[in-house]
């Protein structure tokens, strides 16, 4: 699955792709610094979604985790609000017991410069960090559904509206799995697409044989560039003071699809 996310850009850099965006935060930071984002601190980002009501495209702050729109008490929810990271590709048409089945029409896009993921290799207590992104765009985008809770605030008991959103995950590339390699839901990966394909997942209606499609889509392994960096979940800085996604080089470090574990 996917719970690290690069997300360093200019916001007004977004019209370049979309044109002109409705910002719904006066708040909103047009410099926007995540360079390492990880989704169990369950932060705001900034997310673009088709507004329902004046079906123009708007950029608005939502958490990364959802909240589905039946929770009353956020503190019961919170052990399982890390599940609501991801959505499976597979279950959001397919499984109409699941959440993502009710809300598959809730669609948005998640801007990313690139993402995090880690390799196990056989005999290595660490795992190594590897930074991907799409060789063809500094900036993509990740199809995602966003959830619309509304839940008192712990200190003053107003009732607030709360906007969340899930990252859609597939299965992996062949590159992919053999950096995903490890792990509960090793060989996943975001649902990487191509800019037409992004543009064409907010369109306000979406023929379910077009939403089909763009869920089975895997880009080929080839769009992709990967490199190894400094460990990311750790509080200890970088040796060279670099940023979490610049190159680092792991010692005797094998190739890939080299010493996977058993």
């Amino acid at each position: 699955m996917c719970y690290d996310i690069s997300y360093k850009i200019t916001l007004e850099s977004l019209e370049d792709y979309f044109g002109s965006l409705i910002y719904d935060d006066p708040q909103i930071n047009l410099e926007f610094d995540g360079t390492h984002i990880m989704g169990h601190s369950y932060g705001q980002h900034p997310i673009i979604y088709r507004n329902r009501e004046d079906q123009q495209l708007h950029c608005k702050l939502m958490e990364w985790g959802c909240i589905p729109f039946y929770v009353k008490d956020e503190k019961s929810f919170i052990r399982q609000r890390a599940s609501m990271l991801n959505a499976r590709s597979e279950r959001i048409l397919d499984d109409t017991k699941s959440y993502w089945n009710k809300i598959r029409n809730r669609r948005c896009l998640i801007p990313v410069n690139g993402i995090y993921e880690h390799r196990a290799i056989k005999g290595w207590k660490l795992k190594v960090p590897y930074y991907i992104n799409l060789k063809s765009q500094p900036t993509f985008f990740i199809p995602g559904l966003y959830s619309v809770v509304e839940l008192p605030d712990t200190s003053t008991g107003e009732m607030l509206k709360r906007w969340t959103y899930t990252l859609i995950t597939r299965d992996a590339n062949a590159i992919m799995r053999d950096i995903h390699n490890n792990g509960d839901n090793r060989g996943r990966m975001p649902l990487f697409l191509p800019l037409e394909l992004a543009l064409q997942w907010l369109n306000d209606e979406l023929p379910e044989a077009d939403y089909r499609a763009i869920l089975q889509y895997e880009i080929p392994s080839e769009e992709l560039s990967y490199k190894t960096v400094f460990t990311i979940r750790s509080p200890k800085l970088r040796p060279d003071d670099q940023p979490k996604n610049e190159l680092w080089e792991w010692e005797k470090l094998p190739a890939l699809g080299e010493m996977n574990p058993d």
